[in-house]
């Protein structure tokens, strides 16, 4: 399997992006976030169709849209006394506009799904590159603002008790989960990047009882999920995606059921 150089290059760039989602999705757990996680991967969907409009890569359109949708969304769930109608209302309005560009662009269907469902096997040695210099940015941002993230996302009062600047922290946030859903989408594609953004650290509170333990046994069963949903793609010739979303499910209802017992 790994003689082949596209299969070595999907395995970096999953890893990398497998590992940055986890570190990030701790903390859209935490700050209740998974809607916006959602929200943000329908702008994705339509920047990555902007993007193949004006003839660029995806990843660059996913990038602008979902940073853009990120700081205006996140304020808007802040302020807006009906935060999920809006942020409903930003989300529908996204996708009615990534499928006008998909259609003025005059693109195949190839290009509608590879969006919407992903297609790391078809990542080069530059798209690898990229990738993991973006997931290198992330988990450097979430390594500087550590302390007053996990302050903030678990102890909100107590942060601006203790004068955090919870609104600095709160934009440095938005920004990697900006960044950390374009780099998932590469995977998992828009439509489903909030699996690895939330199933797994929904798997890691019922067995981490710290937030160190819970980033590393989220990390982890986001790598297993990633790593065994290439190689059953390989053998099989199915859908890396709906492996991927069949691992973490199970790996969550799994989990959830040992914790159900334990408490009988």
């Amino acid at each position: 399997m790994f003689q082949y150089d596209f299969m070595r290059y999907a395995f970096l760039a999953s890893s990398f992006i497998a590992i940055t989602c986890g570190v990030v999705g701790v903390y859209v757990i935490a700050r209740s976030y998974a809607f916006l996680a959602h929200t943000l991967s329908e702008i994705g969907f339509a920047g990555a169709a902007f993007a193949i409009y004006l003839g660029i890569a995806p990843l660059w359109g996913m990038l602008l849209f979902t940073v853009l949708g990120s700081l205006s969304v996140g304020e808007l769930s802040v302020h807006s006394e009906q935060k999920e109608s809006s942020i409903s209302a930003v989300s529908a309005l996204f996708v009615g506009l990534g499928v006008l560009f998909l259609a003025i662009s005059g693109s195949n269907s190839s290009y509608a799904t590879n969006i919407l469902f992903g297609n790391i096997i078809g990542v080069d040695r530059q798209g690898v590159t990229e990738l993991v210099l973006l997931s290198l940015i992330v988990l450097l941002l979430i390594l500087l603002f550590q302390k007053n993230l996990n302050f903030d996302s678990f102890d909100h009062i107590g942060a601006l008790a203790h004068n955090v600047h919870t609104s600095l922290v709160s934009l440095v946030f938005l920004f990697a989960l900006a960044i950390s859903v374009a780099i998932g989408s590469q995977i998992v594609g828009s439509l489903l990047v909030f699996i690895l953004l939330t199933l797994p650290p929904a798997t890691a509170c019922y067995l981490g009882k710290t937030i160190p333990a819970m980033i590393i046994i989220f990390v982890c069963v986001a790598l297993v999920g990633v790593w065994l949903g290439l190689i059953l793609d390989f053998i099989t010739n199915w859908p890396v995606t709906f492996f991927i979303a069949t691992i973490e499910v199970m790996l969550y209802l799994l989990t959830y059921l040992i914790h159900l017992v334990k408490r009988i």
